[in-house]
């Protein structure tokens, strides 16, 4: 229905990490760019944080691409869910190596050595990016640790990128937070950056560049405290009751609208105009109800 009503060529807001739908705002901006320091200069470890929705999964298919064209060998693993001894195993698979090394009847930290060597020999720089970091394993952890922190030369040219979620910061281990070179704290967007998001992902699909009026934009960016998988949820959720009533711009009441369906206990829990009188806090808008989106 969204996509009949406006001709768009692709799904919008589709939330998936495909390349194409990254947009780089300025805390991913400043991220990618102190990651690409890291290689550049040799370092060892470097340690990106976030809240949940900021899109950290997103930075780290970003900085694979980005790290990649700096010339490093670069590989990517998510450790949520896996269980002891498997994030080796898929750090292996994942890596580019020919059928007889795979065949070498070699253990697995072994493998890995021999193609760290081989890369600092060809002055390739290896890049291991890591997500979930706090959900790793204990021998996840310790295989990391050694990466970073041991002097042997086989690892000089080697940089493990490890992403974890800010709420958990008491899972992060010291052996990676004591070595990182470099830690990020990746911060929600600004109003620009929720513009700039919005222009960009209408101009991917062919859609019409005023679909967002400014007073909605400003209202997404406020209502998802610049949180990305908020500001994608709301957009989405706007397009759908748009396209049903036949909408040829998205105002704020429509954004107020699917907000208060996409998050009632936080409505619920706004202060009544009664209480806003005694308190310093804005009086909620007044918005008409628009229809429920799901049953």
């Amino acid at each position: 229905m969204v996509r009949d009503r406006w001709h768009f060529a692709a799904p919008l807001f589709a939330g998936s990490l495909e390349p194409a739908t990254f947009y780089c705002g300025g805390p991913q901006d400043e991220a990618l760019a102190r990651l690409e320091w890291l290689l550049e200069q040799r370092q060892r470890c470097g340690l990106v944080t976030g809240e949940e929705g900021v899109g950290k999964s997103h930075l780290a298919t970003m900085a694979v691409r980005r790290l990649a064209g700096l010339g490093a060998e670069t590989v990517l693993l998510s450790l949520r869910g896996l269980a002891a001894g498997d994030w080796l195993k898929l750090l292996l698979a994942r890596l580019p190596l020919d059928p007889a090394s795979r065949a070498e009847p070699l253990r697995p930290w072994q493998k890995l050595e021999n193609r760290l060597r081989e890369n600092t020999l060809m002055e390739r720089p290896t890049a291991i990016i890591v997500d979930d970091l706090d959900h790793a394993t204990d021998d996840c952890i310790d295989g990391l640790a050694r990466i970073v922190g041991a002097a042997e030369p086989l690892f000089g040219r080697t940089v493990v990128v490890a992403l974890a979620s800010s709420g958990n910061a008491s899972r992060i281990p010291d052996a990676i937070r004591n070595r990182a070179a470099v830690r990020v704290e990746l911060t929600p967007w600004e109003e620009a950056d929720v513009a700039g998001f919005l222009a960009r992902s209408l101009e991917r699909v062919g859609g019409p560049a005023d679909l967002f009026s400014p007073e909605a934009i400003g209202t997404i960016s406020r209502f998802a405290l610049g949180v990305p998988r908020v500001v994608c949820q709301l957009a989405h959720l706007a397009t759908v009751v748009a396209a049903g009533e036949q909408r040829h711009q998205i105002d704020a009441a429509v954004i107020e609208g699917v907000w208060r369906e996409l998050t009632p206990a936080a409505v619920n829990a706004m202060p009544s105009r009664r209480d806003d009188a005694d308190t310093d806090m804005p009086a909620q808008p007044r918005v008409r109800v628009v229809r429920k989106l799901w049953g």
